[in-house]
């Protein structure tokens, strides 16, 4: 695994340690090939003409879909939905299924460990229908509890709306367990997996959510693709989210008929480039494995963990059981604004996060404006680790004699 580095060009050309795969990953030669050939002989608009190389685009596209939907093993290709991004896919159901299933007092239930794109449609939703919006809150080891998990849940709650992997503290949650406890209240369940499936394999039968969504970006597509799954008969009696293009099935004057699934979803030219991409990125996990990938990651974040520990004046936002951590860090210095440290540890050619991370509830709840954040994948290394730490212990030098210490 140490050698998969090579396989990343951005990571040879720029001597720079990456610790930023939780934003989105970078790209192995396999991809952008892929992706270039794409364009150099085969870019079309797919299912819009009778020539040969429209039909070429069309063949790639549609083949593209069936890879995908076998990789997550959907039941049919139908139900992968392609959209721009998962914070798309997440407005989708909130728009087309929340819009017109929730009535008032129901209630809709989420993390509050969510991303935005998780929360913030809900908000919108909830208020236009007049129900309600309830969030199952973290313990101190930052995981949820089954407390909260049942006393949440209710035979109120109409939809449950949990990300697999907290993109701040790094929580696995335990999705299985939610999803058949919502079912069992007549909930419907949606799974944010966009920090998920790029470090374990996710077959949406057997977590049997009701919708799934994820990023190309984050598992070493290009930017622009996102994928919707959802279960048939959900999907078949949504309205479509965008109009146009071709989810058109017959246009009137005054009316409108619109294309059986997956094309009613997906309004306009799409982005067929990105989708080969993603087939490339899924040869190229698969070609790895996920049971490497995660044996070289749990290796690579426990030597981090470990070497973070050992820096006094380092907090940590993870929790203590390894089991249900996956390979994001969240931490700070005690004293210095996240955004201080991230500058010095760029100055040192270490890239990191600092910020919210699109998790202000969360952030709100442990009571902190922000934290660094280093979210590692396969083509970190131990040596990748030790220039982090010696870059922070740089930076804690830097700014040591400004340190209001208690």
């Amino acid at each position: 695994m140490d050698k998969v580095k090579k396989d990343f060009p951005i990571l040879n050309s720029n001597k720079i340690v990456y610790l930023d795969s939780g934003a989105t990953t970078q790209k192995p030669q396999m991809v952008l090939d892929a992706v270039n050939e794409y364009y150099k002989s085969k870019n079309a608009n797919p299912h819009r003409g009778a020539y040969s190389l429209s039909v070429e685009a069309t063949r790639v596209y549609e083949e593209g879909r069936e890879k995908i939907s076998k990789f997550i093993n959907s039941p049919t290709s139908a139900q992968v939905i392609f959209t721009k991004n998962a914070s798309e896919a997440l407005n989708l159901i909130a728009y087309s299924y929340g819009l017109d299933n929730l009535n008032k007092n129901d209630e809709v239930v989420l993390s509050i460990m969510e991303h935005h794109s998780n929360l913030v449609p809900w908000q919108y939703v909830t208020k236009k229908t007049n129900s309600k919006l309830k969030y199952m809150y973290i313990n101190d080891d930052f995981e949820l509890s089954d407390e909260e998990i049942y006393s949440k849940i209710t035979e109120n709650t109409k939809i449950v709306g949990i990300t697999h992997v907290s993109n701040v503290t790094g929580t696995i949650n335990d999705v299985e367990k939610i999803i058949k406890y919502a079912h069992k209240k007549g909930a419907i369940v949606i799974l944010d997996a966009s920090q998920s499936i790029p470090h374990m394999k996710i077959d949406v039968q057997r977590l049997d959510a009701d919708f799934v969504v994820f990023s190309g970006h984050k598992m070493l597509a290009p930017l622009g693709l996102g994928v919707l799954y959802g279960k048939k008969e959900l999907l078949e009696k949504m309205s479509p989210f965008l109009m146009g293009g071709d989810m058109i099935e017959y246009v009137y004057e005054q009316d409108t008929t619109f294309a059986p699934l997956p094309s009613k979803f997906e309004a306009g030219t799409q982005n067929v480039g990105g989708v080969v991409g993603l087939c490339a990125a899924i040869d190229y996990i698969e070609s790895i494995g996920y049971e490497n990938i995660q044996k070289h990651e749990k290796e690579v974040v426990d030597y981090a963990i470990k070497r973070l520990k050992q820096l006094e004046y380092i907090k940590l936002y993870i929790t203590p059981n390894r089991k249900n951590h996956s390979a994001v860090i969240s931490f700070n210095i005690v004293g210095v604004h996240p955004h201080d440290v991230a500058s010095i540890l760029d100055a040192n050619g270490v890239c990191v996060r600092s910020g919210n991370h699109c998790a202000q509830p969360l952030m709100r709840y442990l009571e902190i404006d922000s934290t660094c954040r280093a979210s590692f994948y396969l083509y970190n290394t131990k040596e990748d680790v030790d220039k982090l730490i010696l870059a922070i212990e740089k930076a804690y030098k830097m700014f040591e004699k400004y340190i209001i210490k208690n």
